[in-house]
């Protein structure tokens, strides 16, 4: 895999993902007691927090993204296992969070080589 492929896997991910929590939350499956935009508001606000990094191709962007990810991860394999009403819209989720993950994850590892960044080897020891 190419950095560029990656950066195509992590942003056909990581958009549709972010599509993917609007549409579900505001239409799909809107929550009948809260305000109508309060819910889509609070599942996409963690994902707009890297948004101008990822499409700028910032390796580090691309690295911390995965940590807000795994919310949205650990969310889908929940609801897989305990909502049998959202299973579908659940499973939609965990694919795009896996690709956002994978796409981020070899993006930042090629790139930061490719520029030649990276943690540094203590040779003193």
């Amino acid at each position: 895999m190419t950095s560029t492929q990656a950066r195509r896997l992590a942003l056909s991910g990581y958009l549709g993902l972010l599509g993917w929590v609007v549409l579900w939350h505001l239409w799909l499956s809107p929550h009948p007691e809260l305000l109508p935009w309060l819910l889509p508001l609070v599942w996409v606000t963690p994902l707009l927090l890297p948004l101008s990094g990822i499409l700028r191709g910032r390796p580090y962007t691309h690295a911390w993204a995965n940590f807000i990810l795994m919310f949205y991860f650990l969310h889908s394999l929940t609801l897989l296992t305990t909502d049998e009403g959202e299973r579908g819209l659940a499973l939609v989720e965990l694919i795009l969070t896996t690709l956002a993950f994978i796409g981020c994850t070899f993006y930042a590892r090629l790139r930061g080589r490719e520029l030649g960044l990276g943690i540094k080897k203590d040779r003193a020891q």
